[in-house]
């Protein structure tokens, strides 16, 4: 943890006779629940998302508090990644910590999630809007006390039978699924530095669809 802490201090000094600094700093969460039993589930596709950026740019994971933690940093911007360690249902309180901790601004928190509504791989961001029953946005929702935040869903599909919703979002990928994903990883990860980079409305034109 102390060298995420160190990486942290060095860019917050880099920066300190700037104004505006705060709006350099964006938080990213990653959805998801803990241990090898999730790690392959189409719920945790928040944590893959965050993994996947994090190899590319050949990041270290540290355990902090509340989540696992890594601080990613480019053109001027800190991106910390954040896999909250509260299981999916009791997120917010991770989030609003380290929204507190860091003085980062609602407006440069994304939170990426599963989407039973959306064809598998399908990216969507919006700025706000309902948790759409999905219980980890739901507890954000209620600890932020707002649904004006941004959030990048992740199309799952909803190919499961009537009443097999749970099994199927705490199901493993299918090997379809597994090939297109790493492709689908990459994407995703350029919808997160296109949010610090270019902004929450040009990322919004550039990927949602795609």
């Amino acid at each position: 943890m102390l060298s995420f802490f160190r990486k942290l201090f060095t860019s917050e000094k880099e920066n300190s006779d700037t104004e505006g600094d705060s709006m350099k700093k964006f938080l990213i969460v990653g959805l998801g629940n803990i241990g090898p039993k999730y790690e392959n589930t189409r719920h945790n596709i928040g944590f893959k998302v965050l993994d996947f950026l994090a190899s590319e740019n050949e990041l270290t994971w540290e355990t902090a508090k509340l989540g696992d933690i890594t601080l990613h940093k480019k053109k001027g911007r800190s991106f910390i990644l954040l896999k909250p360690s509260t299981f999916m249902n009791l997120s917010g309180k991770a989030v609003k910590y380290w929204l507190d901790k860091e003085k980062i601004p609602l407006e440069n928190l994304l939170v990426i999630t599963d989407d039973l509504n959306l064809p598998f791989g399908t990216l969507r961001v919006k700025t706000k809007g309902s948790d759409g029953g999905h219980n980890g946005l739901k507890d954000i929702q209620n600890v932020l006390q707002t649904t004006q935040y941004n959030r990048f869903r992740f199309g799952i599909s909803d190919e499961f039978a009537k009443g097999r919703q749970v099994d199927y979002v705490l199901g493993e990928w299918e090997a379809e699924e597994t090939e297109k994903l790493a492709e689908r990883l990459k994407k995703a990860s350029e919808v997160v530095e296109s949010f610090g980079l270019a902004g929450i409305k040009n990322t919004m034109n550039s990927f949602n669809g795609k």
